[in-house]
């Protein structure tokens, strides 16, 4: 397998200003996912894409290549991260005359993942029968039982509604909670199309201590306490 990571960190949260280069446990966050990156052997290449020098400053400390800076249009709040994976991956057509076989994103917001996590996305990956591989969560909430709505008339009811009574969270279908610890995606499929959804999606699971997504400061605390509790328990 020919696979490209790519880390996209773009330089203007809102949730948590500076997230990207904020230090966790000793060193900023971007680094987590670039040492995770390039401790999976299947991976070749792993490179930055970010509309901020400051952060390509880091990224290049670290060990990434950052061979571009994204443009602004693709960098603002309501910027689809799609249109990034597409940007870089338009990047390494034109660099490299071809595509990977597959590109993984590994997100920053993920760092409490392992390698293996990834390599378990590459494993579902090489399955074959999939345009993107996602992880996912064991969700805390039920749409069905504990997520509600607020209806026109100003109640309340269940998200989803069932036509039997659930009487604890135990009783409804099992869902998921999406994670951003890793993506594993056919090149081919993001150039020709707009969202994960619009393919055929597989997923790998992860457990929820891994599955932290930083995008507030307190999310970066319990970041902070998970590792924490991680180092001494190792």
């Amino acid at each position: 397998m020919n696979a490209t990571a790519f880390i996209f960190a773009r330089g203007g949260s809102k949730g948590l200003p500076g997230k990207n280069i904020r230090f966790l446990g000793g060193k900023p966050l971007i680094a987590w996912s670039i040492e995770h990156a390039h401790a999976v052997k299947r991976i070749e290449r792993v490179l930055v894409s970010t509309d901020s020098e400051e952060i390509a400053a880091v990224a290049r400390e670290h060990g990434a290549e950052v061979p571009f800076i994204r443009p602004e249009e693709l960098a603002r709040d309501n910027s689809p991260e799609w249109l990034a994976w597409q940007h870089a991956l338009n990047y390494l057509r034109e660099s490299n005359g071809a595509l990977p076989s597959a590109m993984v994103s590994v997100p920053t917001t993920a760092p409490l993942r392992l390698p293996a996590d990834i390599e378990d996305c590459l494993d579902e990956f090489e399955k074959g029968d999939a345009d993107i591989v996602i992880t996912v969560a064991e969700a805390h909430r039920s749409p069905y039982f504990n997520m509600v709505k607020f209806n026109p008339d100003g109640t309340v009811g269940v998200l989803i509604p069932t036509n039997s009574v659930i009487g604890h969270r135990q009783d409804s279908p099992l869902v998921y909670d999406m994670a951003t610890v890793a993506y594993v995606v056919r090149p081919e499929f993001v150039m020709t199309h707009n969202s994960i959804f619009e393919g055929r999606v597989r997923a790998t699971k992860v457990p929820v201590h891994r599955a932290i997504d930083i995008d507030t400061l307190l999310d970066f605390q319990i970041a902070e306490c998970l590792l924490d509790i991680r180092r001494r328990e190792s």
